[in-house]
């Protein structure tokens, strides 16, 4: 049992990993992250084609083809970018990342490049899906009318 608990994610160590609607992870045709089984969060439906880091920290893991990472904040938060649904199949098509395993990002580095146009015409859901691993549900949530999110105080 560690006697310091983790600091929570802030505002201020946060933006937006891309530009675009922010959506609730319910309205994602994936049951997995519509019913939050792997965490809170939500999901964007980009208008832009360059996914950029929301953090200060490191990059964790890439998976194989670049659809999806993990990353941890600076001060412990853990979360997931997964682009697309059923987007593992592409194969890496569409998907151009820009950073390694093991990389230090700051707020706004660029961590994939992605064909938008392309994944819309081969997939379910081309949406950016964020999943804050460690952070309880409710610590984080959507705001559907400023299209923002809210922390918890």
């Amino acid at each position: 049992m560690s006697l310091f608990k983790k600091k929570p994610l802030l505002p201020e160590h946060w933006q937006m990993p891309v530009t675009g609607e922010i959506i609730p992870l319910s309205e994602l045709p994936d049951q997995v992250f519509a019913e939050k089984m792997m965490g809170a969060g939500f999901a964007i439906k980009a208008s832009d084609n360059l996914v950029r880091s929301p953090i200060n920290g490191t990059v964790n893991s890439i998976f194989p083809g670049g659809h999806a990472l993990t990353m941890t904040s600076d001060n412990g938060c853990e979360l997931l970018i997964h682009i697309g649904i059923d987007s593992v199949g592409l194969k890496g098509e569409g998907f151009s990342a820009k950073v390694e395993r093991g990389a230090t990002t700051k707020l706004g580095d660029p961590l994939v490049e992605v064909d938008f146009k392309q994944l819309e015409e081969k997939l379910p859901d081309s949406a950016v899906i964020i999943v804050f691993v460690n952070i309880e549900d409710g610590d984080v949530y959507f705001d559907c009318d400023k299209q923002q999110l809210d922390w918890k105080a």
